[in-house]
């Protein structure tokens, strides 16, 4: 054991008391010697902790602009910002002898000495903003001056000038342009082919593009922002330079946000602060948190501020559910360390605790003085119920609340606006309906007669305490996801600020509509369709129920909807023989075994000897056709995949809304002795959908309804447009 070890000893590693041989002091590693590295390294690695995604490009580029006194900002983006990045302003601009230098790392106009950093009261600062960027991307821009007879032209590359082809000079060149610079950045990190690879797609950059626009364009107040895709002709967000605060968070964030906003302010000398800003009420809610957060007018971030904020509002929100936060924090230059982070993303301030203390204070007392007009949701629909009441009370409050803002709005223009621009605002003017010709009386098979025996319209609404359902399905987030991939911008924007006209024909169901300048016509029934399926899919698992007292047969109601169907087919002379009563047992075994899972995900309840006790409520103040119920149950049956769970989901939402589309009903004669003679029921049920139509679903639109391309191409048409009319007449 022991001549072992020897041997192990002596061939493996010298003892340490042992003299080393020459030989095996030429295996020892010898230290590498420390070199500066290379400037363009330098450069480039500087760069890269800078602009890390096309959206801190354009932040800096943003920044520059407004401090330039810019009032009109236009932004274009092709493939996320990594293809093309162009900005164009009307500031001051850059005069021709800075121009060699513009793109060299620290050169400013800002800081002249460290000290200044104490007092700096602009966005950027340190000179690096151009330079990174001319660093890993082809950078061109284009500026002129006031006093600069003409505008110049210049292309850098490694924060130098270089020439626009080659032989050519690199000095500027003189070139057409208007007061302002225009910056174009083309090819974004070419020369940075892993972090190019690790931006997922370009629509993700461009939706954080929107996301940082969309908060300075909130933020900077008489200054105009645009910006849209290349090859677009219509911009994803257009801002007015005269457009309030309030109505630029309308636009970007939409109606259903600036519309339960809340101003709050507070300051305090002994910090050095004052805080003002725009925060929803208890009545609006969502899944995330949104926070605008400016401080010294410098979009940032502060995940103290926003868990500070998170906690204030969880007294009034329900579980869940977060608010949308708008915040500009001014604070004293001397207590605020700017210079902490290369992309100035986060800054340190002193007294920071005591200064969110104070800011939430003051929101929790703003938001509790508001409390009061809290409105609910409800879930339920039941007999006896009081809830009605408390509705009517809620809008009348909503409305007084409207009508107060819109007088506020019209004080505040005081010029006479060109006519070509005027927009109808008050829905309480005469409606398009009253201008219509009387037509003839169009007999039209609504359904079966036997279908009308439940009088829909007695049913009372009543609230009951059930707690949400969060869905986790994936196969719901997938289709929710499709339809927000297939979403159609600008149509979904005429939809959220529309202004409802009036019916044109209730048999074709056509409406139509004011957006803007323009007049649309649209197929209501369409559009209701694609509402109700987007609701089905937002509210799924949450649905309010529609009772029936006393229960209705299932199998009844199955059979009805067959022998009608029978029928027209044999009207039609499609020849379909089939056995109705095994299809309606057919159909009504597929219910009755899934009734656990209708009940729970719809609100469709079936009772185990086929008793009918429930339906889904999907919408308050409108009541679907109980004619097309029984068409509905039946359809169930061969038109829903019962067999795999996204298709299940899917087609049995679109006939649920279908099932929820107004019906086509017979127009109206015109004629009030025509009228008398018209059924009861009819009159009855055409006054309940007009109602619906403009005071239920249009404004329901407004809030909530996704536009797809598919409903541009085949649910709306334009049919006039306000300034086109005026040209036609400038020519007569």
């Amino acid at each position: 054991m022991t001549d072992a070890m020897d041997v192990d000893i002596h061939t493996d590693v010298p003892p340490r008391c042992e003299k080393r041989k020459a030989d095996a002091l030429d295996d020892i590693p010898t230290p590498r010697r420390i070199k500066a590295l290379d400037q363009d390294v330098v450069n480039k690695i500087a760069a890269g902790e800078i602009i890390v995604a096309p959206v801190h490009a354009l932040k800096e580029l943003i920044e520059n602009a407004v401090d330039a006194g810019s009032t009109s900002l236009e932004i274009l983006v092709k493939e996320g910002g990594l293809k093309l990045l162009q900005i164009t302003d009307n500031g001051c601009g850059i005069d021709k002898e800075d121009l060699p230098i513009l793109c060299e790392r620290f050169t400013t106009s800002k800081l002249q000495k460290f000290e200044d950093l104490q007092t700096i009261s602009t966005y950027g600062f340190r000179g690096e903003a151009l330079a990174s960027i001319s660093h890993i991307s082809h950078l061109t821009v284009t500026t002129k001056t006031r006093h600069s007879p003409t505008a110049w032209r210049a292309y850098y590359e490694g924060g130098k000038l270089v020439p626009a082809k080659p032989g050519q000079s690199p000095d500027p060149k003189p070139t057409a342009g208007r007061q302002g610079t225009q910056i174009t950045v083309e090819d974004l990190f070419y020369n940075v082919p892993t972090r190019r690879r690790a931006f997922r797609s370009p629509s993700d950059e461009y939706n954080k593009i929107i996301d940082m626009v969309g908060r300075y364009a909130i933020h900077c107040s008489h200054v105009a922002f645009s910006c849209k895709k290349h090859g677009e002709s219509c911009a994803s967000i257009a801002v007015q330079a005269d457009s309030s605060r309030i109505d630029r968070i309308r636009q970007i964030y939409g109606s259903s946000v600036a519309n339960e906003l809340t101003e709050f302010s507070t300051f305090d000398d002994r910090w050095g602060f004052k805080a003002s800003g725009y925060a929803t009420n208890a009545n609006y809610s969502t899944k995330k948190t949104t926070l605008l957060l400016f401080i010294n007018n410098r979009c940032v971030e502060s995940s103290n501020i926003k868990k500070a904020i998170e906690q204030t509002y969880s007294s009034f929100l329900p579980k869940n559910g977060h608010p949308f936060v708008y915040l500009s924090l001014e604070i004293d230059p001397r207590r605020v360390d700017v210079n902490v982070h290369p992309t100035k993303r986060e800054v340190n301030f002193l007294n920071e605790d005591e200064i969110i203390q104070a800011i939430c204070e003051n929101l929790r007392e703003k938001l509790a003085s508001v409390d009061a007009s809290r409105t609910f949701v409800t879930q339920s629909l039941l007999p006896g119920g009081t809830g009605l009441a408390f509705i009517a009370e809620s809008q009348q409050m909503v409305a007084g609340h409207s009508k107060t803002n819109g007088s506020h709005m019209s004080r505040k223009f005081t010029a006479r606006p060109d006519e070509s621009n005027l927009v109808r605002t008050d829905t309480n003017l005469r409606k398009i309906t009253s201008m219509l010709p009387p037509v003839s009386m169009v007999n039209n098979k609504v359904g079966p007669p036997s279908y009308q025996n439940v009088n829909a319209e007695m049913l009372e609404y009543e609230t009951v305490d059930r707690d949400i359902v969060v869905c986790r399905l994936l196969s719901v987030r997938e289709l929710r996801a499709a339809v927000r991939e297939d979403m159609h911008h600008e149509l979904t924007e005429i939809f959220a600020n529309h202004t409802f006209v009036g019916i044109v024909d209730e048999r074709r169901r056509l409406a139509a509509i004011q957006g803007g300048v323009k007049l649309y016509l649209v197929d209501y029934g369409r559009v209701c369709f694609e509402y109700f399926y987007q609701l089905g899919l937002t509210d799924f698992g949450n649905f309010g129920t529609i009772k029936f007292s006393p229960p209705l047969d299932l199998r009844e109601l199955l059979s009805l909807a067959a022998e009608f169907e029978k029928s027209s087919s044999a009207d039609d002379d499609e020849n379909e023989d089939f056995d109705t009563e095994e299809l309606v047992e057919l159909v009504a075994e597929q219910l009755i075994e899934r009734r656990e899972m209708l009940l729970e995900y719809f609100s469709l309840e079936i009772s185990p000897a086929g008793e009918l006790l429930s339906i889904p409520l999907m919408v308050k103040g409108y009541t679907p056709s109980i004619a097309k119920l029984p068409r509905f149950l039946l359809r169930l049956g061969p038109h829903v995949n019962w067999m795999e769970e996204k298709p299940c989901f899917e087609s049995f939402l679109k006939e649920l809304a279908a099932f929820y589309v107004p019906e086509q009903l017979p127009t109206s004669p015109g004629d009030p002795a025509e009228e008398e003679d018209l059924d009861e029921e009819i009159k009855a049920r055409r006054a309940h959908v007009r109602r619906a139509v403009e005071h239920v679903l249009f404004p329901a639109f407004k809030a909530r309804l996704v536009a797809t391309k598919s409903l541009m191409e085949e649910g709306v048409v334009e049919v006039a447009n306000l300034k086109g009319l005026y040209r036609v007449f400038e020519r007569c």
